[in-house]
Parts: structure tokens; C-alpha cells; sequence
């Protein structure tokens, strides 16, 4: 399967994450009308170091495990840049980057998360779950009702919606979104929280 990238440094996309984007560049602008031509999904992955740090091409920075992004919306502007808003979908791999086109474009294979077995998983998934929701009620007292109102109950979707609220680096949120289990993504969020922000009950 090949999809345009649209990669950016220091931004994990998560599934069933709602994200707005700003379309300005060209080859973006080229990558956008062909998304909005043909309907498909374009890949969202990590610059992992910025280009005045590390002089090789753009294609040697990238992560090689990203989101397909789904577009929304699409709000043009007079002078031809775009704001857009995405929706995370499934995890990617890439195999394989092409630079024919002015945009990267990747040959991928689809990631999706081990299953896990046994009668206890989805026992675990919500306890963990609520570690990590009350972990970040702790660490944002100030956006406690938003927080409690939007947050998913779903293990995997509160996983991506704490991802966006909690302070973390981008190779945090990588690692996260890399896990080969929900059970290790959750584990590494609230791993990755502050010490004073864990219930370490």
C-alpha cells in the first residue's frame, strides 16, 4: 500500500485523535489536492531530529511506524494555504519511501496492535486506563471537568486522548505509539507522567 507522508517534527498522531492542521507549503497543498481528489488517507509521521541538527535528507529522519491520517474538513484560504482537520486512524510501518512526487509518499504495511489473550486483558486495559485518567486529573487540576467530560471511556481512545494532554517529548510519544499492546501504551503513558503526578498506590 503507498500513501503521501505528511511528517512533522516533534507530533504523534494517535488513533481516533481529532487533530487541526495548517496546510501551507506547496507539496503539501500538492498532497492535499490529491487527497481531497481521491478520498484516501495520507500517513502522519515524526521528524525525529530537525535539519540544523542533523544534515541528512528529510527521509532519514523520519520514524518508520506513523498514523494514517483521515481527512475531515478542509477550509481554504484566499492566499492558497489551507486549515484542515484530521481524524488518527490505523498505525503504518513504512517499508519503503518514494520521492518522485514533490511530497514524500511510502510504501507501508498496515501495524495493528497485538491482540492480547486471556480473561483477565480487558480487566487490565480499564484498570490501567483509570490510573492514567485520574494520573492526569492529578497533573491538570485546573482542566479537571473538561477532562472528566471529554475523556473517552474506551482504553485504546483515552490512550490517545492523555497523549495529547500530558507533557510529553516526542520520543516519549513515539515510544508510545510503537508499543506492540495497549496494555504497553498505557503502561508507557503513565510511565512517562511526572512522578509526582503517579498514584503509586
Amino acid at each position: 500500500m503507498q500513501i503521501p507522508l505528511f511528517p512533522l517534527p516533534n507530533f504523534v498522531l494517535f488513533p481516533g485523535q481529532v487533530v487541526p492542521l495548517y496546510v501551507f507549503e506547496q507539496r503539501y497543498r500538492i498532497l492535499l489536492a490529491r487527497v481531497q481528489q481521491s478520498g484516501e488517507a495520507f500517513g502522519m509521521t515524526q521528524i525525529l531530529t530537525p535539519s540544523t541538527e542533523d544534515p541528512r535528507p528529510l527521509e532519514a529522519r523520519l520514524a518508520l511506524i506513523g498514523t494514517l491520517a483521515h481527512l475531515r474538513e478542509v477550509a481554504p484560504h484566499e492566499d492558497g494555504t489551507s486549515s484542515i482537520m484530521v481524524v488518527g486512524g490505523e498505525r503504518f510501518e513504512i517499508q519503503g519511501l518514494n520521492t518522485d512526487e514533490p511530497y514524500l509518499s511510502a510504501e507501508v504495511a498496515m501495524r495493528p496492535m497485538q491482540e492480547e489473550t486471556g480473561d483477565t486483558t480487558a480487566t487490565i486495559h480499564t484498570a490501567l486506563g483509570s490510573r492514567l485518567l485520574s494520573d492526569l486529573l492529578r497533573l491538570r487540576p485546573e482542566a479537571s471537568d473538561a477532562i472528566r467530560e471529554h475523556a473517552p471511556t474506551e482504553p485504546l481512545l483515552l490512550a490517545s486522548f492523555a497523549s495529547a494532554l500530558l507533557p510529553l517529548s516526542g520520543e516519549e510519544r513515539q515510544l508510545a505509539l510503537e508499543a506492540p499492546t495497549l496494555t504497553e501504551r498505557l503502561e508507557a503513558l503513565i510511565g512517562a507522567l511526572p512522578i509526582e503526578a503517579r498514584n503509586l498506590n
